[in-house]
């Protein structure tokens, strides 16, 4: 099918561009952009007059709950709540029940992404089987299944040995590992941000030192394998300075940070609301604003949604008891252009950490309007005002701390492979 999507703002971060210009798309790639080649004529075109003409969205965190926790949410579901929030590739954690430790579960969750026709689905395998840290798994087999790294979700493994023989074989064979950077010990029973506000409300603490040990371990395994690590969910200002001097150092890392601790400290989980319950927790304002900075010059590469999932039996307990985690797949694009609109970054630069930023870390082919590029469009409205809550969610889970707010910026219409499949 030949398409053109016309009289929109067309924003590519990959090849820099933020122009008025149409998009034309035959056989689910990218033809051209501005004048439509010669001899082509259009099967369908969509007037975009208003709206901007995006990459579909990269999201390198989304907890799917499938398989083994389908009662909080279901991979239907959420990849449906993916592509309404303009998310067209998606990296899944591999901490499901069973673990994504075996090839025939990730071409499993493959098989069942593919039937369901819309988000493009790139699984982590688990770096140990069982995740348990113990044993590496067969990286080469999961890799030909379809894994784009390898993973340890949640702390950092008490034995830094195993982590070094895993990193070893990693950079053998060219993979990525992903690690949350978090002590194994220090903080463990933790569910705040250890300052006044959790002093006050005697809620036990995770110091930001769990972080900054965490990274600096990491970094020495680093300097000894040579391989690629991504860090996950980066929290504080110290853990933001030492990626900094780290990747002035030239060590192959790159890092991401959650969407919503962009804009959320400690002192907003007021008095124990566990929608602000999250891992790792809420900072200080001067972690919040470090952490801007950081994304903002490039020391942290990417903005994901950290997308978890949780039931009301979860997270209608007192908060030092809830489960951790907040929807985010629809929120992600609102609030990404929330903070490039309050720190002044222009929308090209903002929009590069939520489409071919993720797409490198993750290596797979995604995040453009160049052409020969899929086709993978997402078509935003930017001042369209929404009220976060049940009927405009359609993620199996709304529990979030911006239930019943307002955002501005909406998700019209997304094409994958050229195809129109919302809107």
């Amino acid at each position: 099918m030949r398409l053109s999507i016309r009289n929109g703002r067309l924003i590519d971060p990959q090849g820099g561009i933020d122009r008025h210009a149409d998009l034309h798309i035959a056989q689910g790639r990218i033809v051209a952009t501005g004048a439509a080649p010669a001899g082509f004529g259009p099967d369908r075109e969509i007037d975009a007059t208003g709206l901007w003409v995006l990459p579909g969205l990269v999201d390198l965190a989304a907890r799917l709950r499938e398989p083994g926790h389908e009662y909080m949410a279901t991979l239907d579901t959420e990849l449906d709540a993916a592509l309404a929030g303009g998310i067209t590739s998606l990296c899944c954690p591999p901490d499901t029940d069973p673990p994504l430790d075996e090839p025939g579960l990730v071409e499993m969750l493959k098989h069942r992404a593919r039937l369901l026709d819309g988000v493009r689905l790139y699984p982590l395998g688990a770096l140990s089987v069982g995740l348990r840290g113990e044993v590496i798994t067969e990286m080469g087999e999961l890799s030909d299944a379809g894994c784009v790294g390898f993973a340890q979700p949640g702390r950092v493994v008490a034995d830094l040995q195993f982590l070094l023989r895993a990193m070893q074989y990693a950079h053998t064979f060219g993979h990525t590992v992903w690690l949350q950077p978090q002590d194994a010990s220090i903080g463990r029973d933790g569910v705040a941000h250890a300052g006044p506000v959790a002093s006050r409300l005697g809620l036990s603490t995770v110091p930001t030192i769990a972080e900054t040990i965490a990274l600096n371990a990491i970094f020495d395994l680093v300097r000894e394998t040579g391989c690629r690590v991504h860090l996950c969910r980066i929290s504080s200002a110290g853990g933001v300075e030492l990626i900094r001097r780290a990747k002035a150092e030239g060590l192959p890392i790159s890092a991401d940070v959650a969407v919503h601790h962009l804009h959320l400290v400690d002192v907003d989980i007021g008095f124990f609301d566990s929608r602000y319950r999250v891992d790792p927790p809420f900072r200080s304002q001067r972690d919040r604003d470090a952490i801007r900075a950081g994304v903002r010059d490039g020391t942290i590469d990417v903005i994901c949604s950290d997308h978890t999932p949780v039931d009301d039996d979860a997270k209608h307990l007192p908060f030092g008891e809830a489960e951790p985690g907040i929807t985010g797949l629809e929120l992600l694009l609102p609030l990404t252009m929330k903070w490039a609109s309050e720190d002044g970054i222009a929308a090209v630069d903002a929009l590069r950490r939520v489409t071919m930023s993720p797409a490198r870390v993750a290596g797979i082919e995604a995040g453009s309007l160049e052409p020969g590029a899929m086709a993978d469009v997402c078509l935003y409205a930017p001042d369209e005002p929404w009220l976060v809550g049940r009927p405009n969610l359609r993620s199996q889970s709304v529990h979030t701390p911006y239930l019943g707010f307002e955002l501005t910026g909406r998700v019209r219409q997304v094409l994958v492979g050229g195809r129109l499949i919302t809107g």
